[in-house]
Formats: structure tokens, sequence, C-alpha cells
């Protein structure tokens, strides 16, 4: 169901910036982290993060709350992050709106945690191993 349900749009400035960030030109990892506005029902940027590894960006994100990531190590990938025990209002906007979210910004390499704990450098080199 959630391949055709879109609870959120996604404001055309993030799909810029989206599209920017696939160029990132720095040689140290970078994330877009972003979140769904309820009352707009949108997805918006949440906060952008320079020189960051996969252990410092999960301390970054509260536990409870889903996110949409995109992280530049190398390549570049989405990671959704939705831990289980959330209102089931919250879960529906945000799997309503991850499709769409990756369709717009051109995203081809998807991964979805539901415990930030298990973000690591060691999971994110075996999720990203299957593309080399």
């Amino acid at each position: 169901m959630s391949e055709s349900l879109v609870v959120c749009n996604v404001a055309e400035d993030l799909v810029q910036k989206l599209r920017k960030f696939h160029f990132h030109k720095e040689m140290n990892n970078a994330a877009i982290i972003m979140k769904t506005d309820k009352d707009k029902r949108r997805v918006v940027l949440d906060e952008e993060l320079e020189g960051i590894s996969p252990d410092e960006l999960k301390d970054e994100l509260p536990e409870r709350q889903p996110h949409f990531i995109v992280y530049i190590p190398y390549p570049l990938c989405f990671i959704f992050s939705s831990s289980v025990g959330r209102k089931p209002e919250q879960q529906m906007m945000y799997a309503g709106s991850k499709n769409k979210l990756v369709q717009r910004a051109e995203l081809t390499k998807v991964f979805e945690i539901r415990n930030m704990e298990d973000l690591t450098e060691e999971w994110l080199s075996d999720k990203l191993g299957f593309f080399h």
C-alpha cells in the first residue's frame, strides 16, 4: 500500500538541494536529514551535517522520531529510519511519503533501518557492498 500512498509532498527547495547533494565535492561524509511537517503535509529539511560518521549520525537523531536521511560516504544513499513503537499515524505519514521523496530526488540506493543502534560503518558498508 505504501507504494501508491503519498501523504506528504516534497518541498521544491528540498528537491533542488538533494539533487545538488548528488554532486557533493567535499571529501568528508555529509548528511541531509529530513522530517515531515505534519501541519503542512510536506517533507522538509531538518538538518545538514558535514564530516559526520555513521556512528555520529545515529547520535544526532532522536530515537523515537522517524527520519529520512541522505548520506554521502560514497556512493550517495538514502536511509529511512523507522523504529518500532511509534504512533500509527506518524508511521503512515513517513511510509506514505518515502517513495515520493525517493522518486523526486532520484535516489537509487535506498535502505531502511528499524533500530538506530544498527547504523554503523559496518552496516553501511555491507549495504553499499552490493553496489560495488
